[in-house]
Order: structure tokens, then sequence, then C-alpha cells
């Protein structure tokens, strides 16, 4: 049981083995790399690029793993370059990611920020997804609860919630059951890993996270 009575999420669809802790996830929950023309390792957050994918899990610690025990070249089976702060340049291509969705989301009519409006949502059972930034009043977020079988998102910073509503800051946002949702719950996800998470929301419990 999660945040705010939500279950834990019932992931199908393909995996992959993580070549820094050997794990076998679902993608949603990893990040792809492709070798290029010049050698160095890219981040293919949007799976497009071509080329052989290289998979690392969605967390900082372990691609910083895979870049000091030289595992993308072992991978790769050839000799790979791998820039320095990889894993900042994943983790800001990620919320790039994240802040477009939610604003398509935002134009379809399926997200709305602001306490009052996100609590009406909330009241008329019109949310599914609960977005709190991490570095707003923990006592603020502590009177919204995460829709009952929903999802909590709580690790965005309120200037990136901002540029997702065409606002300076955001706090509170909701999304409802449209099509995009399920891909920015699954985009948050990857970037989760990224970020010490401040779970207290609306528990108010202040506990902290990976």
């Amino acid at each position: 049981m999660g945040r705010g009575g939500r279950t834990k999420d019932h992931v199908e669809g393909p995996e992959r083995k993580c070549i820094a802790t050997g794990e076998v996830r679902p993608v949603q929950y990893m990040v792809r790399f492709v070798v290029g023309p010049d050698g160095q390792i890219f981040a293919d957050t949007m799976g497009k690029l071509p080329g052989r994918g290289i998979w690392v899990s969605a967390d900082r610690a372990a691609i910083a793993l895979a870049a000091k025990k030289n595992l993308f070249s072992r991978a790769a089976k050839q000799p790979v370059t791998v820039p320095d702060g990889l894993a900042d340049a994943v983790e800001a291509q990620i919320v790039r990611r994240v802040v477009d969705l939610i604003s398509l989301a935002r134009k379809a009519g399926d997200a709305v920020a602001g306490y009052e409006k996100v609590k009406d949502w909330l009241m008329k059972e019109e949310a599914r997804v609960l977005i709190q930034a991490n570095d707003g009043s923990t006592r603020g977020k502590s009177k919204l609860s995460t829709p009952y079988k929903g999802h909590y998102i709580g690790w965005l910073t309120a200037d990136e919630l901002g540029l997702a509503f065409g606002r300076q800051t955001v706090i509170h946002a909701a999304l409802a059951s449209g099509g995009l949702t399920q891909r920015v719950v699954e985009e948050a996800q990857r970037l989760k890993g990224f970020r010490e998470i401040a779970v207290a929301g609306a528990t108010g419990k202040g506990k902290t996270t990976r």
C-alpha cells in the first residue's frame, strides 16, 4: 500500500537487464543508452535513437557505477567515451520530458494547477494523479491526499511545475485520466531515482528516500 492508500503498480511490458546492478526491470524504470558514431555514450530517453541499446536503471548511483567501472565499454564490446556529468544530463532530459508531457495534458484539459482547483478535482474524484512540488510547504501539501488507487508525484520543483503550466511557480497540480497521464507517471518514475525524495507529502512524516 502506498501514500494515500495507493496500491503498488503492477507493471507489464518489456524488461531489460541493468549493466550496473544486474537487475532485470521493466523499461519504464530504466534508461536506454546508445553509442554514437564518435564512440561517445548518449542517453536515449525517448527510446528512438538507432543502434544497440545499453540499459541502466534510472538511478544516479547506477549510472555513476556504470561509468566508473567501464561497464558501458564492456556492454558495447568496444571502447567508448562517457561524458562528464552524464547522470545530470540524463536527469535534465527526463525533467524536460515530464514538463512537456504535463504541459500537453494541460492544453488537453487534463491537468489543473493551484490548491483550490486541485482540491475541487480531488473532491469530485476527477483527479487521477496528485503532483506537489518538493520544495513546497509540507504543511500546505499535507492538506491534500493522493486519489484512491491513483498516483503521487512529489519530486518536481515548484519552478519545474511552473514551466509546465506557464507560471513562475506551482506547488499543487493534478492530472485526470487522460491519454497522457500514464506517460507522465512513467517518466516521473524514472526521474525519482535521480533525486532525494522527501515523501512527507500529505502524510507529513518527512521520510527521505531514493
